[in-house]
């Protein structure tokens, strides 16, 4: 009985003690990465960085006398962009006759080809020339066969590293301390020494120590099964995903208020053509989609005539006929005589004969008997279903021309941005569905309200937008945003660099060279294109701006 006893409690105390020295994986130590071998990497790696470029040297495990192939690579501090075409030299400090071969093979990638000589600690200094200017880096703790670079293997290689045998030690002499103490022929007066050792052990133990690593993380990181809020990414995957970043500072900042709108066609904007008489289409000039021009002729309705006004018709034409051989036969006759006849008689039937042939071509024409359908603007045809020989009634609807050039946007105001709403302000337009389709410096107020809504009660306000391209569309919805004309001082991030976790924003901020941390910022106002940043970062630090869903992505993931 006592032997099991000895055993539960050594098991136990074993137990308890090695298992607080590795507790706590949201222990972060971000600043310990530059410079230093990572211990679950298969590979060594080392960096440094200036105002201007960023390197990181990779490299398996160097032997002395071996050739050596690492790997260099080059971004630029500030965004993180690959810079390619650099020239480089490097030079050993502790041996400048080591020769360094470099060249280029990929994105902002070198492959950097030598030997080091002896077993010892190197540090490299980098002279480059690139996109940013020249400049001097120093890559220290190179390590040449003092450190081989090995993954851990397994539990029980970690467990008893030789900073655990101390706490193992303790922990055999904690539990054979309790079995003593549990013996039945322990007297009341051994049973209390050995309970007053065992309190004082437990005392002298080093918990504070032991749980260094438990639980305090450096950076508030993320609820949920993520043990850490560093987000490990090779720096190959940060040139293959875009992922830049930019440096934080305050700037100029304008506030916006938003206004949802909806477009409708400018007053001359569209043009609806149709045939005042029912008739038949003789004649279509053009097709849908066509782009034409005001005057230009679109088709041809030949009107519809009933029997009685054919009859009216046909005895109008015999009058202008008469009329016409009568004329003419008098202007024959006069002209047979004109040596005796007078002047003013022949003048008078000459006028006359032009009359009636005037009034009998007319008639004989097709011009009172058709209808000739005309643009009065410049735009494009819309889509129509006519054909010729197709019947038209009175006021239907033949051709509709629009024209995207000039458009108008209804918007919504309420009273709490009414008084922004002038003449001077600043504005700028993108479409619902669509962000990356916007326009700006081609909006004014057309007029201020002159009707409220009286389902939202909210005031009518017409904008007037140019389009020249056409991207926009009549129909289309529409947020208008009304910048304010006094801007202030804040921390601004691009809407790109901004994300959220477990309903929460956050940005990415580059910790070193192959890490970034998740860091979890106070938003303040949206003015569509950036965003103000109330807390959560420090001038200075690098944001990532473009390739934030990647990061997201991968620290869910990982």
């Amino acid at each position: 009985m006592n032997l099991y006893l000895n055993t539960l409690f050594i098991f136990l105390a074993v137990f308890f003690c090695t298992s607080t020295v590795h507790a706590g994986p949201g222990h972060t130590h971000e600043e310990d990465t530059t410079g230093k071998i990572e211990e679950q990497a298969p590979y060594a790696s080392s960096e440094a960085s200036s105002e201007k470029y960023e390197l990181l040297l990779r490299y398996a495990p160097l032997h002395p006398g071996e050739d050596a192939k690492l790997t260099l690579f080059i971004s630029d501090y500030e965004t993180n962009k690959p810079v390619n075409e650099a020239r480089i030299s490097i030079v050993a400090q502790e041996d400048p006759s080591i020769v360094f071969t470099i060249h280029q093979n990929g994105n902002g990638t070198y492959a950097v080809e030598t030997s080091f000589p002896q077993e010892k600690m190197y540090a490299l200094a980098v002279n480059l020339e690139g996109s940013l200017g020249p400049d001097l880096l120093l890559l220290q703790e190179i390590k040449v066969g003092l450190e081989e670079i090995h993954e851990h293997n397994g539990f029980f290689a970690h467990f008893f590293e030789g900073s655990n045998w101390y706490l193992i030690s303790i922990a055999l002499f904690i539990g054979l301390l309790a079995g003593f103490l549990l013996r039945k022929g322990n007297g009341k007066q051994g049973t209390k020494t050995l309970a007053l050792i065992l309190v004082f052990i437990g005392c002298a133990l080093p918990f504070q120590q032991s749980s260094a690593h438990g639980g305090d993380s450096h950076d508030e990181g993320p609820s949920g099964n993520n043990f850490s809020n560093t987000v490990p990414v090779p720096k190959e995957s940060q040139f293959l995903f875009d992922i830049y970043t930019q440096k934080v500072s305050k700037g100029i900042f304008q506030e916006s208020s938003h206004l949802f709108g909806t477009i409708f066609p400018s007053s001359n904007g569209q043009a609806v053509i149709s045939a005042d008489q029912n008739g038949t289409i003789e004649q279509i000039s053009v097709r849908v989609g066509q782009q034409i021009v005001k005057g230009q002729t679109l088709g041809i309705v030949r009107k519809t005539i009933d029997v009685g006004t054919q009859i009216n018709m046909a005895s109008e034409a015999n009058i202008l006929a008469a009329e016409y051989e009568a004329a003419k036969k008098e202007m024959e006759r006069l002209s047979s005589i004109q040596d005796i006849a007078a002047k003013r008689d022949l003048d008078e039937a000459a006028a006359r004969l032009q009359k009636a042939e005037s009034n009998f071509a007319l008639f004989n024409s097709k011009a009172g008997r058709t209808i000739t359908l005309k643009s009065p603007i410049s735009g494009v045809i819309g889509n129509f279903k006519l054909s010729i020989g197709t019947t038209v009634t009175a006021g239907q609807t033949i051709f509709t021309v629009t024209d995207l050039s000039l458009l108008y946007v209804e918007a919504q105001v309420f009273d709490r941005d009414a008084d922004k709403i002038v003449a001077d302000a600043a504005y700028t337009m993108e479409c619902v569905n669509d962000k990356d389709k916007h326009s700006s410096s081609r909006i004014k107020l057309l007029s201020k309200a002159l009707e409220i809504n009286s389902t939202n009660q909210s005031q009518k306000v017409l904008f007037q937008v140019e389009n020249p391209d056409g991207d926009f569309k009549i129909g289309e919805f529409v947020n208008i945003r009304v910048f304010d004309q006094s801007p202030s001082q804040h921390i601004t991030l691009p809407n790109s660099a901004i994300s959220e976790i477990n309903g929460k924003p956050v940005v990415f901020v580059k910790a070193s060279a192959e890490h970034f941390s998740v860091r979890y910022v106070q938003v303040g106002h949206n003015n569509g294109t950036y965003t103000s940043i109330v807390k959560g970062l420090e001038e200075g630090e690098r944001v990532v701006v473009n390739g934030s869903y990647q990061l997201k992505m991968i620290f869910l993931n990982q």
